[in-house]
């Protein structure tokens, strides 16, 4: 009897761990607030800082980042301006539009293809590959990107970073809203 007993603790175990292994969906975040909509939270200036740390965790790269974001004819276009911390420059320009329910979808020019969102509750999930310059060469990297509304000015963006399948490792961002007013981008 205490042998069964055993098996049924060890499945019940085993169960418990493999739940807290799924793989998380932007739904489980449905019912936290303040809800995100991405095209109103980034329609105006949006300052940033963050880095990118590599696959053993040691912070490789730190960076400022200037957002501006305008609404124009069904889409918002978000420019960013990036500050390394080796004195390296980027700019990125996003066309993001809004899709069916609560679904978005994004393009920029280093951009492979369509990056593709869905909002709930509080998070955003963007997944698409970044043509990433390393050296002479451009790697396609897939980025699995997070983002969660934390108050009315502030979002944080935790995003992995993978090579086929290689995790190469992950960025963190904090977004704070200059100025409180939002947009009405319902369009």
């Amino acid at each position: 009897m205490q042998h069964t007993a055993g098996w049924a603790g060890l499945g019940a175990g085993l169960l418990f761990f493999l739940a807290g292994c799924s793989v998380p969906q932007v739904a489980d975040y449905r019912m936290e607030r303040p809800a995100i909509d991405i095209v109103s939270y980034f329609s105006g200036d949006v300052d940033g800082s963050g880095m990118f740390q590599d696959r053993s965790g040691r912070v490789v790269k730190r960076f400022h980042v200037a957002m501006h974001g305008e609404w124009h004819d069904g889409e918002l276009v978000l420019q960013e301006h990036f500050v390394y911390s080796d004195g390296s420059l980027q700019q990125r320009v996003w066309h993001i539009q809004r899709g069916t329910g609560a679904s978005v979808l994004g393009t920029a020019g280093d951009v492979v293809g369509v990056a593709h969102g869905e909002q709930a509750g509080n998070a955003l999930h963007w997944v698409y590959d970044l043509e990433l310059p390393v050296g002479t060469h451009t790697l396609k990297v897939a980025m699995n990107d997070w983002m969660f509304q934390q108050d009315q000015s502030t979002v944080l963006d935790i995003t992995d970073m993978s090579w086929w399948g290689i995790h190469l490792g992950h960025l963190t961002l904090v977004m704070h809203r200059r100025g409180a007013s939002a947009c009405s981008c319902n369009h």
